[in-house]
């Protein structure tokens, strides 16, 4: 973070001092909320949750180096006191950001966030210094946090921004306000608590709304809800995608034999050939839109191409790609799922397999609401229509509409089995994977399949990863 003295962030935030001896001192390391992550001159935030009270560490944490703690009570030791303290970590972040003058990025939609951010980042990165959303940390906590990681060097600031309901993305932005604002697809992750894609559609949208006049909107030309977004926004818009009229978009793509996707980038400032690390075709579009971001910031059709080319994943359990030393290749993309994420993966691993056999190992998509049953089943039944060698439906009531969509959409169905747990599945691959074959691991973070891409990397040395 910048540095700031106590006193100063107990005016930010509306906080009492407490047990401080030199209101003086300055926050010269990181914010954090976890105690493990503690460094000389720290700013410790104390949330309390359901398990675990952060206002039972503060002695601890002084210890360690922090300057001080963010608390809703005193704790005995250097504290700054506030009402609310989620609501204190957000208008520092805001005062944080205000004082920097970076340019920030936020991107919100249905799939593919996380990827897509780490693309921008790598992107800009090779540009100037950048600070991005670690993981998936982009709610209302993980997003300050990751604000506040900048510094006076930051030039790029890219947020993630999540949202559960109407008026998330708004909170959001209006703790961070961003001058791009990137909507990627409106798709059916988290339906059941949305009510409607229509609904999706407007939560996502609040992004655009918050932009200023002299911001841009990066918005998909090939999604309507997303492109309908433009009426929405005070800002210039700029569409990227495969379509005609997008500004920014993919010509001639095709996939690598190892299924990696390449095409021509046309930008307004140029054309270039982008040969990617990442897997699958799903990933043209996450390039794209990274793309549209970093023209508007001033790099050329060359320079993007390079880094899209270079970039790999910086988040883990996302399309993974690992071959053992007897050629069984995995592919853990078990961090989450929803239809559409499931689809692309698919697509993938039926990419990356020709010629080989393949396993899709798939679990329980959650919060699809309504849409469950539907969704699974068709899963199961894109799992056929690829000529996926064998579908392991892993888990209860969910796993066994993948498996039954599977069965029901033809012959090859019969090769689908419907295991209990994961433990089940990596019985069933020791017993029957041969060298050469590709094994597809993917379910929502909540069935924790990542178990099984683990166990079958265990049981030979170190591979060759080939994406990061």
């Amino acid at each position: 973070m910048i540095a700031l003295s106590l006193a100063e962030i107990a005016a930010v935030v509306g906080g009492q001092t407490y047990d401080i001896p030199d209101p003086a001192l300055q926050v010269t390391g990181p914010v954090v909320r976890d105690s493990r992550e503690v460094e000389s001159g720290s700013l410790f935030v104390a949330f309390v949750g359901e398990r675990v009270d952060g206002h039972d560490y503060a002695e601890a944490v002084i210890e360690a180096g922090a300057a001080a703690v963010l608390a809703s009570r005193p704790v005995g030791v250097p504290a700054i006191v506030v009402d609310d303290v989620q609501t204190a970590l957000g208008a520092l972040a805001r005062h944080v950001v205000e004082r920097l003058g970076a340019t920030l990025v936020a991107l919100t939609g249905s799939a593919g966030k996380t990827s897509t951010k780490d693309l921008i980042a790598q992107v800009l990165r090779s540009k100037a210094p950048t600070v991005f959303t670690p993981g998936s940390l982009n709610n209302e906590i993980g997003l300050p946090l990751t604000a506040l990681s900048a510094t006076e060097e930051t030039k790029f600031l890219v947020l993630e921004m999540g949202a559960r309901g109407i008026g998330h993305i708004r909170y959001l932005t209006e703790l961070t306000p961003p001058r791009i604002g990137l909507v990627l697809n409106v798709g059916t992750a988290h339906i059941g608590e949305f009510g409607g894609r229509e609904q999706i559609a407007q939560a996502k949208g609040e992004l655009v709304e918050s932009l200023p006049e002299d911001g841009a909107a990066v918005l998909n030309a090939d999604d309507p809800l997303v492109r309908a977004m433009a009426s929405r926004t005070k800002a210039r818009v700029i569409l990227f995608g495969e379509s005609d009229e997008a500004d920014v978009r993919a010509e001639n793509v095709r996939l690598t034999e190892s299924g990696q996707p390449s095409f021509s980038l046309r930008t307004p400032s140029g054309c270039s050939d982008v040969t990617m690390r990442l897997y699958g075709e799903h990933h043209v579009s996450n390039a794209l839109a990274a793309a549209a971001v970093a023209h508007e910031l001033g790099m050329s059709a060359d320079e993007i191409a390079r880094a899209l080319s270079e970039a790999g994943s910086l988040s883990r359990w996302r399309m993974e790609v690992t071959e053992r030393p007897d050629g069984v290749t995995v592919v853990n993309d078990a961090y989450n799922a929803n239809p559409e994420s499931m689809r692309a993966a698919l697509r993938a691993l039926a990419a990356m397999g020709q010629g080989r056999r393949t396993w899709a190992v798939l679990g329980q998509m959650a919060e699809l609401g309504d849409e469950a049953l539907a969704e699974h089943d068709a899963v199961g039944r894109l799992a056929v229509r690829l000529n996926v060698g064998k579908l392991v439906a892993v888990g209860g009531r969910e796993a066994s509409w993948l498996q039954l969509g599977a069965y029901n959409e033809g012959s090859w169905g019969e090769e689908s089995v419907h295991v209990s747990d994961a433990q089940a599945a990596v019985d069933l691959l020791r017993s029957e994977l041969r060298p050469g074959d590709v094994v597809l691991v993917k379910a929502s973070r909540s069935v924790g399949l990542e178990r099984v891409a683990l166990a079958l990397l265990a049981d030979g040395t170190e591979g060759e990863v080939s994406a990061r």
